[in-house]
């Protein structure tokens, strides 16, 4: 549980913004120095996805796609944009969402909001998203703020819209980084706070070929 490793709740969320600042606003510093894997992580993802698009009465819409801790739209641009009609972007650090409109080019005109604001306080518009897409940013909050940011995610979802997680898992409990001012959670941990948020697990998979000494990645997909 994030609460007992999160000492105080004010300085692990400043921490961890004043981390971002002075990250470079290119792929690599999205990924921690892993740009070389992101068309591993964007073709997984999207294989992933498109079970959920494909043809059938509770087909998953392609209206609108929310990008959560969006960073410079990496995933806005490469997974969300050619499979969305548009898409929204939310993430903590403003310079990266000024850059995002430089680095989306002539696609990025059907990016319909930025919003620059901490997932903790951000409210997706109700009954608005076919995809809600959290990508490598729950570590950036304390289990009662992803459970509540996922009932209100959970509200955010058009008929038989998808909530989904990529991120992290630890091997076990919960693991804080100093550096970034962020938890790594193990599975269990995760599954009982989507449970909680009142959210139903649809799929759930492993990602394959990433460098062996990351943790593993896990892909969620619930509503």
């Amino acid at each position: 549980m994030t609460s007992e490793v999160v000492e105080n709740e004010f300085e692990f969320y400043s921490k961890a913004e004043k981390y971002w600042k002075d990250v470079p606003a290119t792929v690599d510093g999205m990924l921690g120095g892993y740009g070389h894997i992101s068309s591993i992580d964007i073709n997984s993802s999207r294989k992933f996805l498109q079970r959920f698009l494909r043809d059938g009465p509770n087909r998953t819409g392609t209206t609108r796609a929310l990008d959560c801790g969006a960073g410079i739209g990496r995933i806005t641009k490469r997974l969300l944009l050619p499979l969305f009609k548009t898409v929204d972007m939310v993430d903590v650090t403003e310079d990266f969402l000024t850059k995002a409109k430089s680095y989306l080019g002539e696609e990025g005109r059907r990016v319909s909001n930025y919003f620059c604001c901490g997932l903790q306080d951000f409210s997706p518009e109700p009954n608005s998203y076919d995809v809600i897409w959290i990508q490598w940013v729950i570590g950036h909050l304390t289990d009662n703020h992803l459970s509540d940011f996922l009932k209100r995610c959970r509200a955010g979802l058009r008929p038989n819209g998808i909530v989904v997680i990529k991120d992290n898992m630890a091997q076990e409990g919960v693991i804080m980084d100093d550096v970034d001012s962020s938890v790594c959670r193990d599975l269990d941990v995760v599954r009982k706070i989507i449970r909680r948020a009142g959210l139903h697990l649809l799929a759930e998979e492993r990602q394959e070929n990433f460098p062996d000494e990351i943790y593993h990645v896990y892909t969620f997909a619930m509503r």
